[in-house]
């Protein structure tokens, strides 16, 4: 009868617990104080050993690394020349690359020795935004012309080649592949639209199809979840919108910010979404159900 008894309340224990769980679910919370940052914020990203490394910490121009638990931050790397990081990519060799828009270049840093180099230039770049990365180690980069409200869409391959793949686009600004690299999805912040393009195996894009249009407010950064769905910052709103593959609409999530910039999925099992602020200058999280890619 006693352990009758312990088993009902160990499994009552366990019931409760998960229904908290999934009460936390999409509600999100504040991970770093207000104003850690400048107001370029961006680009949040992880390496392969869980660190957290997130653009413009205390001032436009550092790497911030912060503790994905406490919050808590240290400079990284301050970048030579004046530039300003928008986007933090890892390629296979662990190497740290980044879009730098101030001085229009790809730049790369030795994560031993701390070195920064550019990696990739070309004198038709606008200001790199954001930055992607396949297995291959191909970048693909959006290059917006905020002034004429304008875009190009480009590759870097390994070594730093650079590939214009398209121009004459809107603002060009999140980037983003689907989990099996098939699919390639570029929104046009200002024009509030979101393209999506076939990848063939060699990288090269085809079949531009629009896969989503809103009427408000703006998008930012983009990211996927392992099931495909898209999470994309809605600039303005302060929300995160959930798109299924389809383009269907599952959820947006509330932020105390409104102007949230980009995202990125983290914790151990990568259910936590990172999300940066510019207008608060902070880092919100919430939790999800299905991993990121």
């Amino acid at each position: 009868m006693k352990n009758s008894t312990l088993f009902l309340a160990t499994a009552a224990m366990l019931l409760s617990s998960a229904a908290m769980a999934q009460t936390d679910l999409y509600k999100a919370k504040d991970l770093t104080k207000e104003k850690m940052f400048s107001v370029n914020i961006e680009g949040p990203n992880f390496d392969k050993k869980g660190n957290f490394y997130v653009v413009n910490y205390q001032q436009d121009g550092t790497i911030g690394k912060i503790n994905p638990v406490t919050g808590e931050g240290e400079i990284f790397v301050e970048l030579p020349n004046g530039s300003i990081a928008n986007a933090i990519q890892f390629n296979s060799k662990g190497t740290m690359l980044l879009a730098d828009f101030k001085n229009h270049n790809v730049l790369q840093v030795n994560m031993k020795t701390k070195e920064v180099s550019v990696y990739a230039h070309d004198d038709r770049f606008n200001q790199p935004n954001d930055i992607c990365i396949n297995k291959k180690d191909q970048i693909f980069a959006s290059d917006p012309n905020w002034k004429d409200q304008t875009g190009k869409l480009w590759r870097v391959d390994p070594g730093g080649k650079t590939v214009l793949l398209e121009e004459n686009m809107g603002t060009t600004n999140g980037i983003t592949l689907s989990p099996d690299e098939k699919i390639l999805y570029v929104n046009e912040g200002i024009q509030r639209k979101i393209w999506k393009y076939d990848v063939d195996s060699k990288g090269n894009i085809s079949n531009k199809t629009l896969f989503a249009t809103f009427d408000d407010y703006g998008f930012d950064g983009m990211k996927v979840d392992k099931a495909g769905n898209l999470y994309i910052a809605r600039w303005g709103k302060g929300t995160i919108v959930v798109m299924s593959p389809g383009g269907k609409q599952i959820r947006e999530i509330p932020l105390t910010g409104k102007h949230c910039s980009n995202l990125i999925f983290g914790g151990k099992d990568k259910k936590t979404v990172f999300v940066t602020l510019q207008d608060r200058k902070c880092i919100e999280t919430f939790q999800v159900e299905i991993p990121g890619k």
